[in-house]
């Protein structure tokens, strides 16, 4: 909890300077750079508290007397986990570019998180996810209406068939879709660029979309793949809409939002047969760490199904 006192001039200008290290040379999300400087804001308001905000000065013990202190107070382990990495990747930086002599986070560990295994959709429920949003496209006469029906198909349809995020989808261009090829060029974290291919229904949906897209586009938004109902570049908040509305309609169906599109499209190409290192690109996961959390998802599927359908299970 930050305490709105002024740090010392010092801290505020490394601080300052490490912003700027993650905006420009890392590229890292507005929401990744809040989270770090939010971090590392209660870590220095904490050691001016104990008269040790001296960042050439601190030390191991310190920086795991203030994770010792969160976890006492409540913290959960994923928060721990975080405000470690934040403090890890400030104090790398700070010594690699000489702001300090030593390293003192360069043993600093966090509690281990247990990963827990995403919830996602059958693919039968993501079929009739998909039919469902689609009749009601078909069935919409009023022309606005109408392109906003046929964008919002395309918005569930291009989720699901390449996994992109929400950020991402929000930031296509027209010029990203290679009709030719249904392939996105997606412009993923840190900037990184990947391509991530469509399907048939997909690419369909696209092409409805984009004959339509003339009816709601504004000045603001030219290039814009998606657009709002006032004609700007789409708003996550407007997707993650699209989607929960989309999933409610279907009885069955569980409520999980646009990343639950992704999770589901991860585990159904993983039971399918594909590639594991496959899936990493096209989901742009910088770990196959990360990747790999999907074929727990699939394993514990099958278990479940063994279990339900064997007479010794």
């Amino acid at each position: 909890m930050h305490t709105g006192a002024p740090l010392p001039s010092d801290v505020a200008a490394l601080l300052a300077a490490f912003d700027t290290h993650l905006r420009l040379e890392r590229g890292c999300s507005a929401h990744t750079v809040r989270a770090y400087l939010g971090d590392l804001t209660a870590l220095f308001e904490h050691l001016d508290r104990v008269g040790a905000a001296d960042p050439a000065a601190v030390t191991l013990a310190e920086l795991r007397t203030w994770l010792a202190n969160q976890y006492a107070a409540g913290a959960e382990r994923s928060s721990l986990q975080r405000r470690a990495a934040s403090v890890r990747t400030f104090f790398a930086w700070a010594a690699d570019t000489g702001r300090i002599s030593a390293n003192p986070a360069a043993a600093l560990r966090s509690p281990k998180v247990a990963r827990r295994l995403p919830a996602t959709l059958e693919i039968d429920q993501a079929r009739r996810v998909l039919d469902a949003i689609a009749a009601r496209a078909a069935a919409t006469e009023e022309p606005i209406q109408a392109a906003a029906a046929a964008r919002d198909v395309a918005i569930m349809e291009v989720l699901y068939a390449s996994g992109i995020r929400v950020s991402e989808a929000c930031g296509l261009d027209v010029s990203d879709f290679d009709t030719g090829r249904g392939l996105l060029r997606v412009l993923g974290k840190g900037s990184k660029e990947r391509t991530a291919p469509l399907g048939a229904p997909a690419v369909a949906a696209l092409h409805r979309w984009l004959e339509r897209r003339p009816l709601l586009v504004g000045p603001s938004a030219r290039t814009a793949m998606f657009v709002g109902d006032r004609g700007a570049r789409i708003d996550p908040r407007v997707v993650r809409r699209v989607v929960h509305r989309a999933l409610a309609a279907v009885p069955d169906a569980p409520d999980l939002g646009p990343h639950g599109l992704r999770h589901a499209m991860a585990t159904h190409l993983l039971e399918g047969g594909a590639d594991l290192r496959a899936v990493q690109e096209i989901l742009g996961h910088s770990s196959l760490a990360t990747t790999q959390l999907y074929t727990h998802v699939t394993t514990e599927r099958l278990r479940r199904a063994y279990q339900q359908a064997h007479p010794r299970a």
